[in-house]
């Protein structure tokens, strides 16, 4: 296998690995969706405010809430016996920029002169 096969067989398994990762597989379930935004909209909040005023039952939107935290889109703090869940901004552009890094990466092998 010469070096530019190589080259691209590496930049292809990277790229696959990065788009099925658990980060795009917890933004494909659009009650997850919900979740999030929900989390988004109310900044800091425990189980009970984000469950509030979603459609499904708390223990879902708990399952929902540990897959999102799984996939590094959340961060917890605990004060006593409450969690409080927030949007992990820095953790999300982070990812987002090793995304498109590896975007950058697999371009000319696959979309050659795409600028």
């Amino acid at each position: 296998m010469d070096n530019s096969t190589l080259n691209r067989q590496q930049a292809v398994d990277a790229a696959i690995d990065t788009f099925d990762s658990a980060f795009f597989k917890a933004l494909c379930e659009p009650s997850r969706v919900g979740v999030l935004k929900r989390v988004m909209l109310l900044g800091r909040a425990d189980i009970s405010e984000i469950a509030a005023d979603l459609p499904q039952e708390r223990s879902v939107v708990s399952r929902h809430l540990q897959i999102l935290l799984d996939a590094g889109l959340l961060r917890t703090a605990r004060e006593g016996r409450q969690v409080f869940y927030e949007v992990d901004g820095p953790a999300i552009v982070q990812r987002l920029e090793t995304i498109l890094q590896q975007c950058r990466r697999i371009a000319p092998y696959c979309c050659p002169g795409g600028g």
